[in-house]
């Protein structure tokens, strides 16, 4: 369970990281890309990035080689900005639980319009 620091540094990178892509990155392969979460490790070192990405699997590769390669620029610019000892190391991952849910609701809309459909084999 994380702690009071790390649930607070975890907000403060969310949000200038957020405003950072926003504003600072004009990477052109940069597509649509959400922040949804960071988790901070215990040392306040490492940080995970949790960030969503619409389009297709070519978009997404290509969002997160761009995410990638701005990393630095990235810490760099949060150095500038963050009152922090040190700027954790930063690691983007992709976060496709919005597409997961969306799929899963998809699937269970159907079921629902079909009911009779999975009972097609029962004995009765």
């Amino acid at each position: 369970m994380p702690t009071q620091r790390q649930l607070r540094v975890n907000n403060l990178l969310q949000q200038e990281i957020a405003s950072i892509l926003r504003r600072e990155i004009t990477d052109p392969h940069l597509g649509f890309v959400t922040l949804t979460g960071v988790e901070v490790a215990a040392d306040l070192r490492h940080a995970r990035v949790f960030v969503s990405v619409l389009g297709d699997e070519a978009a997404k590769k290509e969002s997160m080689s761009a995410l990638i390669r701005a990393r630095n620029f990235i810490r760099g610019l949060l150095g500038d900005r963050l009152d922090l000892r040190n700027i954790p190391e930063l690691r983007f991952v992709l976060d496709e639980t919005a597409e997961k849910a969306q799929r899963m609701e998809i699937l269970l809309n159907k079921v629902a319009e079909n009911p009779g459909d999975e009972e097609e084999g029962a004995v009765g």
